[in-house]
C-alpha cells in the first residue's frame, strides 16, 4: 500500500505551512452518469473489515441483481450480493490492491439487470429488525473504511445509552473527490430518510450533517430540506484536510474529543458517511442490497473526468474507458484520494464496495520525490492533527523500538499524510507509521 502525499507538491499543492492548497474539485457540478453493465464482473469476497465471505454460489448458477453470493458466520463480516444478472462463470482467487489474495465470484452478465425475485422492502418493527435489515443489505462504511454497518449501528445497550448524536460525514476533504457532494445533490431524500430512521430506531436525540464549506450548494440544499426537522442540523465545516477524519469531524461538529483507544460511541457519537446513510434510506424503501457505487474518476491522465455509477465488480479499466480513456500514459493510478489513497499496479482490479474514486496522474504530476535527511524543522509536528511527533516515531521505527513507539502513541496515527505533505525533506513518514504500527501489533517481532 503506497502513500502519495509527497506527490502533491508535483500537483501544484503549495507546501508552505498555512498556505491554501487547491481542492481540485473539477467534477463537483458533474451529474452522475450511469455506466452500461460490463460483460463480466469480478465480485471479491473480501470487501469489508473483518472475515472474508465464502461463496454460496457455484459455476453455471443463474444469479440476479441482489442475489446473495457470499456470506460468513463470523461476527465481523458483511454479506455480498450480485450486482448483475447473468451466469456464474467460475469461483477464482484474485489479487487485491493491497497485495493479498481473496476468493471472487466471476459472473458473465446478460445485460438484463433482472432483480432477484426475493427482493422486497424490509419490515421494521423493532431495533432487532432494523439491525437484521442492515446486515442483509450488505452495507459497509462507504467513505472508504469498509466497516460493517450492522455492527456500528448495534453497540452494546450500555454504550448506546450514552449516544445522543449522529454525525453524518459529508466533509469529503480529499482533493479531486466529489462523489459525496453528488450524493447530497442527487439523493438528498434518501439521505434525510436514512438519518431519520437511524435516529428513530436507535433513540438518538440529534443528527449533525457536516459538509465542508467548499460545497456551498450542498450546504444550502441540505439546510433547506432539513429545516422542518428540529433534530437535524447542517454544519458548514472549514475546508481543511483532514476534516473528514472521524475524530476530527466529531470535534468540529460537537466539540468532543475521542481519547486514544476510545471509540466515537464512548463520547456519545455515531458517525456515518453520507453515501452510507443515503444507501440505507433507499434500501429501507426498496430492499435492493448494495450492488452499485458512485465514483469520481479524475486526474491529469483522464480524458473526461466524471462522476459515474457502476456495478460493483466492474473492472477499473472499463470505467476509465467510459470516461474517454487515458489522454496520456498514466504514471500513477490511485484508488481513493491523493493523500490517503492506495497506488494500484494495474487497472484490471474490480470495483469494491468501499471505493469512492480513481485518480490517474500523468508523468508531470506524479514524479516521485527522493527523500533527503530530516532537517528537524518541526513542520510535521505542527501539521499532525493528532498532535503526534512523526520525527520521534520515525526514529523509533528505524530502531525497531516498540517502547518508543508506544510512548509517542503511534497507534493514534490516522495515516492522513499531513506530515509527509509538509516535509521539505520528502521523508516517507506515512510508510514509517504503518511499519511502526505493525511492529507494535507484533510486539516487535
Amino acid at each position: 500500500m503506497a502513500q502519495h502525499s509527497s506527490l502533491l507538491g508535483r500537483l501544484g499543492f503549495v507546501k508552505t505551512p498555512g498556505a491554501p492548497a487547491p481542492h481540485r474539485k473539477h467534477t463537483s457540478k458533474c451529474e452522475t452518469e450511469t455506466m452500461p453493465v460490463p460483460k463480466t464482473v469480478t465480485i471479491v469476497m473480501s470487501q469489508h473489515i473483518g472475515a472474508p465471505c465464502t461463496p454460496c454460489v457455484k459455476a453455471k448458477d443463474q444469479v440476479y441483481v441482489g442475489t446473495l453470493i457470499g456470506s460468513s458466520d463470523a461476527f465481523m463480516s458483511a454479506q455480498i450480493h450480485s450486482s448483475v444478472s447473468g451466469t456464474v462463470s467460475k469461483i477464482d482467487t484474485v489479487l487485491m490492491p493491497n497485495g493479498s489474495t481473496a476468493q471472487a465470484v466471476i459472473i458473465n452478465t446478460d445485460g438484463e439487470q433482472t432483480l432477484d425475485p426475493s427482493i422486497k422492502a424490509p419490515v421494521i418493527n423493532s431495533r432487532e429488525d432494523f439491525i437484521e435489515a442492515v446486515k442483509n443489505s450488505g452495507l459497509v462504511g462507504l467513505g472508504g473504511a469498509g466497516f460493517p454497518a450492522h455492527i456500528k449501528l448495534n453497540p452494546k445497550p450500555e454504550v448506546l445509552a450514552k449516544v445522543d448524536t449522529l454525525c453524518i460525514n459529508g466533509a469529503e476533504c480529499e482533493p479531486y473527490i466529489t462523489a459525496d457532494e453528488r450524493e447530497f445533490m442527487e439523493n438528498y431524500e434518501n439521505v434525510i430518510y436514512g438519518v431519520n430512521k437511524v435516529l428513530e430506531v436507535l433513540g438518538i436525540k440529534q443528527a449533525i450533517i457536516g459538509i465542508e464549506d467548499n460545497k456551498p450548494e450542498a450546504i444550502a440544499l441540505m439546510q433547506e430540506k432539513t429545516k422542518e426537522y428540529g433534530n437535524i442540523s447542517v454544519k458548514a465545516l472549514p475546508a481543511r484536510y483532514p476534516q473528514g477524519a472521524e475524530k476530527v469531524l466529531i470535534e468540529t461538529c460537537t466539540g468532543r474529543q475521542v481519547p486514544p483507544g476510545a471509540l466515537p460511541a464512548d463520547v456519545g457519537v455515531i458517525v456515518m458517511n453520507v453515501a452510507s446513510v443515503g444507501f440505507l434510506g433507499g434500501y429501507l424503501k426498496n430492499g435492493i442490497p448494495l450492488t452499485t457505487k458512485r465514483l469520481t474518476v479524475d486526474g491529469s491522465a483522464i480524458t473526461t473526468p466524471k462522476n459515474v455509477r457502476v456495478c460493483i465488480g466492474t473492472p477499473i479499466k472499463d470505467i476509465i474507458e467510459f470516461c474517454g480513456g487515458y489522454k496520456g500514459t498514466p504514471r500513477k493510478l490511485i484508488s481513493g484520494g491523493p493523500m490517503m489513497g492506495t497506488a494500484l499496479m494495474t487497472d484490471e482490479f474490480p470495483v469494491l464496495k468501499q471505493n469512492n474514486a480513481f485518480i490517474a496522474l500523468d508523468e508531470t504530476e506524479a514524479k516521485s520525490l527522493e527523500p533527503t535527511a530530516c532537517i528537524r524543522c518541526g513542520r510535521c509536528v505542527n501539521a499532525c492533527p493528532m498532535n503526534l511527533m512523526p520525527t520521534k516515531l520515525e526514529d523509533g521505527v528505524n530502531a525497531k523500538n516498540v517502547d518508543v513507539l508506544k510512548q509517542y502513541n503511534i497507534m493514534t496515527c490516522m495515516e492522513c499524510g499531513c506530515c509527509a505533505f509538509v516535509c521539505p525533506a520528502n521523508r516517507k513518514l506515512v510508510q514509517a507509521m504503518r511499519i511502526g504500527k505493525t511492529l507494535v501489533r507484533n510486539a516487535g517481532k
